[in-house]
């Protein structure tokens, strides 16, 4: 397999790069990849144009039961969820695809309401790895302590008033829509700071206060904004959160241990690894779902499947590259997914992750790129785009027998005789195949 190309990995080189504000209103402190407008909407709560058109509820036919202070609620199970089907002896595997984006803050361009309409028109469902201080407002920093930094002290910018009312809105509508709300922490210090004091280096104890705090930011946004007017979370976020994805890609060693005391499910923060069925970590607790290296047409190097390190290896660190490259840069990107998704598809039928963020690097060609990769393969025989949550939910209703053949295939390696007869029987076998086209 080609080699990854040092510049593909996020925490070697995206933290210290000047992205600047994502909109016209942004904030100068947007230097990370997850860094949305500071401004979005306006101070007084009305909605920018990337707001939700109104405030999203609970079915007519669900019981909502508040929840704390009033900030969210059981509303019951959540809709829009597929049954976890265990594979008949014999059967393909279907094609799993994670579209995932981190911070998931509400932005002035609409980015956020642009991909929950696209997924209602393929019927796709996301994960979306909200960032605690999102729902914090500015005059409330003092109650973020963030580990081995200073009170308030965050390398993202906290929202302004209307982006909070327009990121709750919104995460609102995706659970009800039936995506996962999984977290990205808070403060997002990355290793690349310039005193190389990030997330790296906090301990499992340091991992439990921040979650902790992010949790408590989401459950209690209602005290913390003062905001009267907006209807609850419609789910209970404490067993809503199973999973997330750190910041910058660093610090997993630490934070498995507390995930797997916390009950989680799964982590995707592992960098680069190769093309094949997931497995667990931390003694069998956790589902290890890390972003994946996949071709880079025309280069001998792979890149990680995320937006942020296929800018990186075309425009380095600037979000405002040459405008001549730009539909050459957005069709590379576009080819790169296609090729990842199609050397599982008709290989080994691995699940396919793409990390996102809601930008517009480049003129928001890597954003288009996702768009247009989500609709040439939507509509694909066995293909189904899925949140985490749910991949889990089907990986736990399989025998293990099943799990370990296909842990089996190597990167893009189809079985040879067919998958009838590769998963017609429930045993250890190692596979016999041949690689994928």
């Amino acid at each position: 397999m080609s080699s990854i190309s040092r510049r593909t990995v996020l925490s070697a080189s995206a933290a210290t790069a000047a992205l600047g504000a994502l909109t016209a209103c942004g904030s100068n402190s947007a230097s990370h990849p997850d860094s949305v407008s500071a401004g979005a909407g306006s101070p007084n709560g009305t909605p920018g144009s990337g707001s939700p058109s109104a405030a999203p509820s609970a079915s007519p036919s669900a019981k909502v039961t508040p929840i704390g202070d009033g900030s969210t609620s059981d509303t019951g199970p959540q809709p829009n969820q597929p049954k976890a089907e265990k594979l008949k002896p014999g059967e393909r595997p279907p094609q799993f695809v994670v579209f995932s984006w981190d911070g998931a803050g509400a932005t002035d361009d609409g980015q956020f309401d642009r991909f929950l309409k696209l997924a209602d028109q393929h019927k796709a469902t996301f994960t979306f790895f909200l960032s605690g201080i999102y729902t914090l407002p500015k005059t409330k920093t003092n109650l973020y302590h963030p580990p081995q930094h200073s009170v308030g002290a965050s390398d993202i910018p906290y929202l302004s008033d209307g982006a909070i009312r327009n990121t709750i809105k919104l995460i609102s509508q995706a659970w009800l829509a039936g995506h996962e709300i999984g977290t990205h922490f808070n403060g997002h210090f990355c290793s690349t700071r310039p005193d190389h004091n990030g997330v790296n280096k906090w301990s499992p104890e340091d991992w439990e206060s921040e979650i902790q705090q992010a949790v408590s930011f989401v459950t209690q946004w209602k005290t913390n904004t003062g905001f009267t007017d907006l209807p609850p979370l419609p789910f209970d976020y404490t067993k809503e959160l199973i999973g997330g994805r750190t910041p910058c890609l660093d610090g997993q060693k630490n934070l498995l241990p507390t995930a797997a005391k916390l009950g989680w499910k799964y982590d995707a923060s592992s960098p680069g690894e190769k093309q094949v069925w997931p497995q667990k970590v931390q003694n069998g607790a956790l589902w290890n779902f890390p972003l994946q290296s996949i071709p880079y047409p025309g280069h001998t190097f792979e890149v990680l499947s995320m937006d942020y390190n296929i800018m990186f290896n075309q425009s380095g660190d600037n979000t405002k590259g040459d405008p001549s490259k730009l539909n050459e840069w957005r069709d590379a990107a576009s080819a790169s997914y296609l090729a990842g998704f199609n050397r599982a598809y008709n290989g080994n039928r691995a699940p396919f992750f793409v990390g996102n963020h809601f930008e517009q690097w480049n003129s928001g060609i890597y954003m288009d790129a996702v768009e247009a990769t989500i609709k040439a393969i939507a509509d694909k025989p066995e293909v189904r785009m899925v949140s985490f949550r749910q991949l889990v939910e089907w990986l736990e209703a399989q025998d293990e027998s099943t799990l370990r053949k296909l842990r089996t295939l190597g990167i893009g390696q189809a079985p040879t005789g067919g998958w009838e007869s590769f998963l017609g029987t429930a045993t250890g076998a190692q596979a016999s195949g041949s690689p994928a086209a």
